[in-house]
């Protein structure tokens, strides 16, 4: 498994299959089967795949994106409701800075910004034609409603030859890709025909608390559960999943129910502000209530270059990082770390003296133990920062400062 291969699972509908003939690492999601019999309108089946010890399920279509180099990243006004007859309705509402609304409300106000994101792919059906099927379906939601750009992830349109999506008002729109950056998981879209857009309001995710309400809205299971509203808190406000695109982020938990075609879509406060992007879901039986959202404040400073110029810029320590080297470690007391399977020449990590087989422990002394705490730790810099990494080579622990590079999106 070389390259820095963080493959666990995500979160949607995809009825394409784990692993295809062509040689390409595809996520291990849920399957849900397109076929005559079954359109992809019906209510799906679902099956979940357990992979290791997480369990992540996630809107996935297109195949597992490798990264051959470890990257590094960067990080409508509405009215308060008037009860009709207060007296009979008592909502239990989150009471924090600004004004508050009752599920019913946020779910009124944002909802219509909530789109749902299908992603068409080539396919031969039983009888020999060939032609588009949807290969599975997402969520997103209008960042602009003037200019129709719609943030979703990354992973929900992977691989797509056409994309629509369908909004509040019935429409079905074909969308066009303008950026999308697999190492953060994050895509935004753009339609043509903006009239009657809504779009939602972009919150603070820094000062979200432990335990602060929250909405998710998506399309679970396609358009047929479109613009579900499911709620729930903030469970926890820094985890880490060891999981291609979130890697690099401090994810937000939430309890709020988080289903197959959610990714993409928008987890809100109740001030009706977005503060996540649903992204996966932890599924091992036995567990419940456990999602995941990507910060909407470490995502937009991507979202604004993928709208600039199409493509996300990552600092870099440009290497391949080998986590099968853990095991090996286990068994014959060998120090945990990022294994380095290969380094690119005149990288950073060159520059600093790194070589293959050189197993890095620490980042400016905080302990790394394998290529998802890498990741971790090189996104909270920036491109030309010095940091010191901390390494094993044949017994001996040595440290060295590096200068981080530069990697985007489409390398």
């Amino acid at each position: 498994m070389d390259d820095e291969v963080l493959s666990k699972q995500r979160d949607y509908n995809d009825p394409s299959s784990s692993s295809d003939n062509s040689g390409n690492d595809k996520r291990e999601i849920e399957i849900i089967p397109i076929s005559l019999q079954q359109p992809p309108h019906h209510k799906p089946k679902r099956k979940f795949v357990a992979y290791a010890s997480l369990c992540l399920i996630s809107a996935v279509i297109g195949g597992l994106t490798t990264v051959s180099a470890l990257p590094y990243i960067y990080p409508a006004n509405v009215s308060p409701i008037q009860a009709k007859n207060p007296s009979s309705f008592t909502p239990v509402v989150y009471s924090a800075n600004g004004t508050n609304f009752p599920v019913a409300q946020i779910a009124k106000n944002v909802g219509p910004a909530v789109v749902g994101v299908s992603n068409f792919q080539s396919s031969r059906s039983t009888f020999g034609n060939s032609g588009l099927q949807e290969a599975g379906s997402g969520s997103g939601f209008v960042i602009d409603a003037q200019k129709g750009y719609i943030a979703t992830n990354n992973h929900v349109i992977d691989g797509a030859q056409k994309i629509t999506v369908s909004l509040s008002d019935g429409r079905n729109l074909d969308a066009k890709v303008i950026g999308a950056d697999p190492r953060t998981d994050l895509a935004v879209l753009q339609v043509s025909d903006v009239s009657n857009l809504t779009a939602v309001n972009i919150g603070d995710s820094s000062k979200v608390e432990v335990g602060e309400s929250v909405v998710a809205i998506g399309n679970p299971g396609g358009d047929e559960f479109a613009r579900s509203v499911t709620t729930g808190v903030i469970s926890a406000t820094n985890r880490t999943l060891d999981l291609q695109g979130e890697a690099g982020f401090e994810l937000l938990q939430t309890d709020a129910a988080i289903n197959p075609g959610n990714s993409g879509g928008p987890l809100v406060d109740y001030q009706g502000q977005v503060i996540g992007i649903n992204s996966a879901k932890y599924a091992e039986t036995g567990f419940e209530g456990m999602g995941f959202s990507i910060p909407i404040s470490d995502a937009m400073p991507i979202i604004q270059q993928l709208i600039k110029s199409g493509v996300a810029k990552h600092p870099a320590l440009l290497v391949s990082i080998n986590d099968q080297y853990n095991t090996y470690a286990q068994s014959n007391n060998k120090p945990q770390g990022a294994y380095i399977s290969a380094v690119t020449p005149n990288g950073p990590a060159a520059k600093a003296g790194l070589v293959t087989g050189d197993i890095i422990t620490k980042i400016n002394n905080v302990a790394v133990q394998n290529s998802s705490d890498l990741v971790h730790q090189i996104y909270k810099y920036k491109v030309g920062d010095k940091i010191d990494v901390t390494y094993s080579r044949n017994g001996q622990t040595t440290q060295v400062q590096a200068t981080l590079g530069e990697i985007s999106s489409n390398s």
